[in-house]
């Protein structure tokens, strides 16, 4: 095998397992989002697919997940509360919520919550 051969080939297998632990990081990002969620009472007023007292995480990733709307913007938003936005039912703020852990929430939910 030639020395530019063999870099090839290393660089299609970096490649390969770049993207299966890419794959295989997934769900479990999505399961410390759902973690999250739990940890910080989100789900006392959002549920997966159902409304509750606020909207399901899949209407919040219908409405959010155009691109118009940043993970930072939403997050900021969680953070400071809202009111009207989903009707009279308002979302208090969140203040006690890291921001680090409002980010990937707002990002998990932007990504449709999956």
């Amino acid at each position: 095998m030639s020395h530019n051969h063999r870099k090839q080939h290393a660089a299609a297998s970096l490649a390969l397992a770049l993207g299966l632990c890419a794959g295989a990081a997934w769900p479990d990002r999505a399961a410390a989002s759902q973690a999250l969620a739990q940890k910080h009472a989100c789900i006392a007023c959002h549920q997966p697919a159902a409304k509750v007292v606020g909207p399901s995480w899949k209407e919040i990733g219908a409405r959010y997940g155009d691109g118009k709307t940043s993970a930072a913007q939403l997050a900021a938003s969680i953070k400071a509360g809202s009111s009207g936005k989903w009707g009279a039912m308002p979302m208090p703020p969140q203040g006690r919520v890291p921001d680090a852990d409002l980010q990937s929430l707002a990002q998990w939910l932007i990504d449709g919550a999956p």
